[in-house]
């Protein structure tokens, strides 16, 4: 047995040159990935400029390329200030704990096939653990904690209470991203994320996509968007409530690493989207001489950044919804009906009979579920509730606007 993995890079052993191979993988990931955050926020600045009817970046570099690198020397050159009451050590330690899960994230990706060079050869990936997916909901996990000790560190109660909101929505939400990825696995039958690319070779048909019925990736694309912070759910941040989220009291460098750790998320998640459900870098290959190993690399490419695009328009297009619409969508809608497909899909697996037994349960357990659902909203509106409700307005909204014209004529 292989116990460094599946890379053919591994199978007669480690020597120097492996260790150089795996060395020269490991900074390229990185000066790619960075690369590609450079590019990203350019893009999401141009794009929505574009859709906004603006001119966006224009000044440094042509159409604006540079802006990106401009704006991260001026934070590396900005004075660093750490608040009088922070906890030093934690303050300094919490933006380390958002940006290295992101990239470890993107090490488990394979973004092409495999080629050899002076003799060797390798996958276009950094690793392939055969618990590759699993280190990737771990990352996710860890990058939990760089958010709420970001908060608490700071010693100021609004960062406090963001990251409080934060760490309730990364949760909420991390529980329906693992079961649809869960349903994904059960596909696959492997943990590789290799294998889980493999598994879908063949056609699109072969896609998880459409094998695991769309609902999976509809789900999944929901959970991952509220995990990164990302519009809709940017209540994280949220400007009228919390001043600037729980990065409020970073400056310099340390601010530009939880800036470029969200868009470094939005990359990789993007990467493991097309990874779990889109076949990865599968995709036709012509058979060019020495360019095959080109085009793997191409598609996935092309795939990823139609991820972010996609991103960026929910920036531009979507309101931010508010937090208790956040939390019932996590709890009462996405976590419920992942777990039900799930199931589904297990018993589909196993016999076309458990199928049928499973679907007639899931279909009055969700009736039930419902039904438990417009009681608790109806007993929120009683006046012996033991909560008010929340977002609820004291008057009419007719009669407010009669008061607040009133105001305005008077003055």
């Amino acid at each position: 047995m292989n116990l460094l993995g599946t890379d053919p890079l591994f199978v007669n052993g480690v020597s120097w040159a492996v260790v150089l191979i795996v060395v020269v993988k490991v900074v390229v990931a990185f000066a790619v990935l960075m690369g590609a955050v450079t590019m990203m926020i350019w893009f999401e600045r141009k794009a929505i400029s574009d859709m906004q009817s603006r001119i966006g970046p224009n000044r440094v570099g042509p159409w604006g390329l540079l802006q990106s690198l401009a704006d991260g020397i001026k934070l590396f050159f900005k004075e660093d200030l750490i608040p009088a009451e922070a906890d030093r050590f934690v303050f300094k330690l919490a933006p380390y704990l958002v940006v290295v899960p992101a990239f470890l994230i993107f090490t488990v990706v394979p973004v092409g096939g495999q080629v050899t060079l002076f003799g060797h050869t390798f996958d276009l990936q950094v690793a392939d653990p055969p618990m590759g997916i699993l280190l990737v909901l771990a990352c996710s996990g860890i990058a939990v904690y760089g958010v709420m000790l970001a908060g608490w560190a700071s010693g100021s109660k609004y960062p406090l209470m963001s990251s409080v909101r934060a760490s309730a929505q990364m949760i909420s939400y991390e529980a329906a991203m693992g079961m649809n990825v869960v349903t994904v696995l059960l596909v696959a039958n492997t943990l590789s994320t290799r294998g889980i690319v493999a598994s879908q070779g063949g056609s699109i048909l072969h896609w998880n996509l459409i094998r695991t019925g769309f609902v999976p990736f509809v789900l999944f694309l929901i959970a991952v968007t509220a995990e990164l912070n990302r519009p809709p759910f940017d209540v994280v941040e949220a400007d009228s409530e919390l001043v600037g989220g729980f990065n409020t009291e970073y400056s310099s460098i340390r601010f530009a690493l939880f800036y470029l750790a969200e868009f470094m998320n939005t990359i990789t998640m993007s990467a493991i989207m097309v990874t779990l459900f889109f076949g990865g870098p599968a995709g036709p290959i012509p058979n060019i001489p020495h360019l095959r190993w080109v085009f793997p690399i191409l598609w996935f490419t092309v795939k990823v950044v139609a991820f972010c695009f996609m991103y960026i328009w929910f920036r531009a297009a979507l309101p931010r919804m508010r937090y208790d619409q956040l939390m019932d969508l996590g709890w009462k809608r996405l976590i419920p009906l992942s777990l039900a497909w799930m199931l589904l899909v297990a018993a589909a697996i196993t016999n076309w009979r458990w199928a049928i037994g499973v679907l007639a349960a899931i279909i009055i357990a969700a009736v039930l579920l419902l039904r438990a659902f417009d009681l608790g909203g109806a007993r929120e509106l009683e006046d012996q509730a033991v909560l008010p409700s929340i977002g609820a307005r004291p008057l009419p909204g007719y009669v407010l606007r009669q008061l607040t014209d009133a105001e305005e004529v008077e003055d």
